[in-house]
């Protein structure tokens, strides 16, 4: 009977240590230091964390009791706004004061909308939003709470949106129709649709305005479209489910955080070559699979200075950060409960 407790106790006092040895591996390490604030919207915890780059501390917490997973910073920097996804209310839009780090207001979009979308406006105090129930790009003042165009995008189930750097031209994903509608902000019309994959979902445009690339989740590929002709001219065979992808400020090359495989893909933007695969742990051994959360990488962003990109880990609540010029995980910033939307203030 003795020996029986001994071997209970023992089991008992293991069990612990191991837990705690996981615990300790899976701690967040920051050990970088850069400029700006990180803005971490964590879907299940309704908060946004505000982030210190430099010092590596958090600065503050903001409540924002919605469902969010997109975000932008406006062209002035001085708001980052949130739209809802996912809940009754997805018709408001929560707007965060960035020199105080407060939420500065709530707009309520009223009627049937459903926003999810959402992208800076070349005009201060305005923002394009995309609603996903009635496939329309609205743009919106967050300074009178007024809705200034409403544009339909013939499309169903429309969902992200990138504007031209040096046109009036707005690029939106949709996801049942497997398409992008192009969209001129000055007749308020789409000019062209351009069907693509299954699944569309994220979107970027290069620096120089020249290519769009967009991932198609259901058929784990991305295609590129030239936006002078709007020909598709190459598609690219990414990781399992591509959900965002992001081009370096430079434009040289496109990062894919593809979600179901736990991987970020590294694509050269000239050659369009997959020049690399960064596994986030968790994933590739029997021993990682049981010290680690099974990664799951959902959106991406660059520093503006290009030299790292911060990918949501949605499964670990975790932001791991990426050398650029290695393409190495090379630190991580504890967050929320599933991290997604991410927003920069320099």
């Amino acid at each position: 009977m003795k020996h029986l407790k001994y071997v209970i106790v023992s089991f008992i006092v293991l069990f612990l240590l191991a837990r705690l040895l996981i615990m300790v591996i899976r701690l967040p390490s920051y050990t970088i230091k850069t400029s700006g604030k990180l803005y971490i919207v964590s879907k299940l915890s309704r908060n946004v964390q505000v982030f210190n780059l430099f010092t590596g501390k958090e600065i503050a917490e903001i409540p924002i009791d919605v469902l969010s997973h997109e975000a932008i910073t406006t062209v002035d920097k001085n708001s980052v706004v949130l739209t809802n996804y996912g809940s009754a209310n997805g018709n408001v839009i929560k707007v965060i004061n960035t020199k105080t780090n407060e939420l500065k207001k709530t707009v309520d979009l009223k009627e049937n909308i459903r926003v999810n979308g959402v992208t800076d406006f070349p005009e201060p105090n305005k923002v394009a939003v995309i609603d996903y129930v009635r496939n329309t790009l609205f743009v919106l003042n967050i300074e009178t709470d007024s809705i200034e165009k409403e544009i339909q995008t013939q499309q169903k189930k429309s969902h992200l949106v990138v504007i031209h750097p040096n046109k009036p031209v707005a690029y939106v994903t949709n996801i049942n129709s497997g398409s992008v509608s192009v969209i001129d902000l000055k007749l308020n019309e789409v000019v062209k649709i351009i069907f693509c994959g299954l699944g569309r979902k994220g979107i970027d445009i290069t620096p120089d305005g020249s290519e769009i690339w967009v991932t198609n989740a259901k058929e784990n590929s991305i295609t590129i479209i030239n936006t002078a002709t709007y020909e598709i001219t190459g598609t690219l065979i990414t990781g399992d489910e591509p959900l965002k992808l992001k081009l370096s400020k430079d434009g040289k090359y496109c990062l894919v955080a593809n979600a179901n495989e736990g991987t970020i893909s590294v694509f050269n933007q000239q050659s369009k070559k997959k020049i690399k695969t960064i596994v986030l742990h968790g994933k590739t051994t029997l021993l990682e699979r049981i010290l680690y959360h099974t990664p799951r990488p959902v959106n991406i962003l660059i520093h503006p200075n290009g030299l790292y990109a911060f990918v949501s880990n949605s499964n670990a609540n975790k932001i791991e950060i990426i050398d650029m010029k290695t393409f190495k995980v090379v630190s991580s910033i504890g967050t929320g409960m599933v991290p997604d939307a991410l927003a920069f203030i320099e």
